[in-house]
């Protein structure tokens, strides 16, 4: 049994101190393949893309600036990233999951209704959250955030991968060729609401 647990954290143990990307060369599943160290400098650990709003001029007002393992190299293979998130006034991250990370999220500036949906009982969470609030949502479990103040909100969110992967419920459904009829029939919505939707979010 020692020797099982042994094998396992040693899976998951780092065989090198970083795996900096070489963005220039395709991802895996596992990730980018490392820069050589000769290439790698200081720059490769900082990373400035998350100081600048970013456009909430869009059907949802909001807007998240990630740094991923494809803006931010230095995180590759460290199962660790995060985000930046702005929210105009009325902005809402729409009802998403992360397949592959569990979430963090602290709020920096405004009010933040957050929740998520457990799997096993379909139990909402929900709370309100303020300047210097933190709110965790677990690994693959749908959950949003809505800026429910009257001022922009600011949270940034640390995932526990370095590329958590996303899916939002209502483009998946609606912001593509996913045929009406079926919509309907694994929806119960209704089939004019459907087409009313994908007009909205550009779907067919």
């Amino acid at each position: 049994l020692l020797l099982f647990f042994l094998l396992v954290v040693s899976a998951n143990a780092l065989v090198q101190d970083f795996c900096v990307a070489d963005l220039s060369l395709p991802a895996g599943p596992a990730g980018y393949p490392c820069k050589k160290t000769s290439e790698v400098t200081a720059d490769d650990f900082a990373y400035g893309g998350l100081a600048a709003a970013g456009n909430t001029t869009n059907i949802i007002r909001a807007a998240v600036t990630p740094a991923f393992d494809g803006q931010f190299p230095a995180v590759n293979g460290l199962e660790i990233s995060i985000a930046r998130l702005d929210l105009a006034v009325g902005g809402v991250i729409p009802l998403h999951t992360h397949p592959a990370a569990s979430e963090v999220l602290v709020v920096i500036q405004g009010t933040i209704c957050a929740g998520f949906i457990s799997s096993f009982e379909n139990v909402v969470y929900l709370k309100t959250l303020n300047k210097g609030d933190v709110m965790v949502f677990p690994q693959g479990l749908l959950h949003f955030q809505i800026n429910s103040g009257n001022h922009p909100s600011i949270a940034f969110v640390s995932f526990s991968s370095q590329n958590p992967g996303l899916q939002i419920t209502d483009f998946a459904l609606f912001k593509n060729d996913f045929p009406t009829d079926l919509v309907a029939k694994t929806t119960f919505l209704d089939v004019q609401q459907i087409k009313k939707l994908k007009g909205v979010l550009g779907g067919t």
